[in-house]
Formats: structure tokens, C-alpha cells, sequence
């Protein structure tokens, strides 16, 4: 079996993810990155993780459907042979959606797919992956910039990602003796499609995004996954149930 450094990466298919992926490949580490429904994007991920020298295998997941992880763990067994591999050693909890109401508009479904998304997802998934990762593994999931600012119509966005940050300080506590790091990236806004790309298209929520932010400008995947990835290293092991903000100093 090969020493290569394998990452399991939800919603690696655009965005924060996609950037994950490929920053990672960049340090020789192999994906097996989830994609939702979009399977041509997932492809294309995997082809420029192998062009730029890394394995990478392309799985589809709903992370808002626990119970479908059962069955992604038997997927996951599968593959890892393909990476050279039986076990893996980084997780990374990204995969999720956006939510555009506030406190009279939100409903009770809204709200429950936003939990079982943002939440339910990195505690079961993260609980039914365990036995396949090693000791000494590494886990970002990630939150938000609302979990510590507020924002209109993003009540129930931002307050479930204050939970996850909450649940990542869990798990540091518990796979502890596992030597099992876990960390919380918080990226600020980002321009991608999130959010029906509101971030990226609109250039009056641009600009003020913008002007609310020390270094001037909106933030992009490249900015995000790179930092994602430094996380993951033997080096960086003794950063652990930290909340780390990558957000150019936002409403600071």
C-alpha cells in the first residue's frame, strides 16, 4: 500500500471544495471529493487532480440524506483500494446549502434541511467514517463568517454554523486519544455560485461586502481551499479545536 495522504472532501465538486481538492493535489494528497448531483463538474475535478499528480476518485453523496452514509461508507471501502489504500486520514466537512430568510420568513422545513445539511451531516458522517481513518488523522469542518457577525435573512444559516463550531470543539475533545485534530475554517463572503451566486453577481452586494472588508475586495475559493489544506498536515497537528476565519478581516 502507498504512503500517500488520502482526504475524503464533501461537495468537492465547486467552489470551496473544488479549491480543496486541487489545493491539496498540489501537495500530493488524493481525493475521494463527493459530489451531489452534478457528476460532470465531479469529473472534471478528479481529471485535474490527476493532471496535476494526484489520485483522485469521484463518489456522489446527499450529505442532507443520513441514510444514504451507511451506503457511502461501503462506497468509500470500495474506492480507497484504487488510492492505494484500505484507510484515510483527512475529512473534510464541506458540502452545503445557503438560506436567504430571516426570523418571520423561515420555515420549519427550511430549517430542518439546513440542520440535517450543516450539521447532522459532519457529526454522522464524521461518526460512521471513523473507523476507516487513521490515528493521527485531521478534520476541518467548516462554518461561516455569520457564526460570529450578523447579516439579514441569514438567521438560520449563520446560527447552525455556530453550532458546527461548537460541535468541532466536541470532537477535538473526544478523538483526542485518537490524536485526531479537528478545526473550524470560516470563510467570509465568497465569490461562487453559492447562494444562487449572489456573492459573485451582484456588484452592489459586491461592493459593500467589499468596503465592510480590511483588504478591499470579496473573497474567492483560491482563497479558502489552500488554507484548508495547510490545515491538514503532520505539521500543523498541534493546531487543534480552533476557529480559524479566512475572511480578509470582515466587520472587524
Amino acid at each position: 500500500m502507498s504512503d500517500t495522504k488520502i482526504a475524503i472532501v464533501t461537495g468537492g465538486s465547486r467552489g470551496i471544495g473544488r479549491a480543496s481538492v486541487l489545493a491539496l493535489a498540489k501537495r500530493g494528497v488524493a481525493s475521494l471529493l463527493t459530489y451531489n448531483s452534478n457528476r460532470a463538474e465531479a469529473d472534471k475535478v478528479a481529471a485535474l487532480t490527476e493532471a496535476a499528480g494526484a489520485k483522485a476518485v469521484a463518489l456522489q453523496l446527499d450529505v442532507g440524506n443520513a441514510g444514504a452514509f451507511d451506503g457511502f461508507v461501503a462506497k468509500v471501502k470500495d474506492a480507497l483500494p484504487r488510492l492505494g489504500a484500505t484507510t484515510f486520514d483527512y475529512l473534510v466537512n464541506n458540502a452545503g446549502t445557503a438560506s436567504s430568510s430571516g426570523l418571520t420568513t423561515i420555515t420549519e422545513t427550511e430549517m430542518d434541511a439546513l440542520y440535517n445539511v450543516h450539521f447532522k451531516a459532519p457529526l454522522f458522517l464524521t461518526q460512521k467514517l471513523l473507523p476507516l481513518m487513521n490515528d493521527g488523522g485531521r478534520i476541518v469542518n467548516i462554518s461561516s463568517g455569520l457564526a460570529r457577525f450578523t447579516a439579514l435573512n441569514r438567521i438560520g444559516y449563520g446560527s447552525i454554523k455556530a453550532g458546527v463550531e461548537s460541535l468541532t470543539r466536541y470532537m477535538a475533545l473526544e478523538l483526542g486519544p485518537r490524536r485526531i485534530a479537528v478545526n473550524t475554517v470560516a470563510p467570509g463572503p465568497i465569490a461562487t455560485d453559492f447562494s444562487g451566486g449572489v456573492v459573485r453577481d451582484n456588484p452592489g452586494v459586491n461592493q459593500m461586502l467589499a468596503s465592510n472588508t480590511a483588504l478591499g475586495r470579496v473573497g474567492g475559493p483560491e482563497d479558502v481551499g489552500p488554507v484548508i489544506a495547510a490545515l491538514l498536515p503532520d505539521e500543523m497537528g498541534w493546531v487543534n479545536a480552533q476557529r480559524i476565519e479566512v475572511a480578509g478581516g470582515i466587520h472587524i
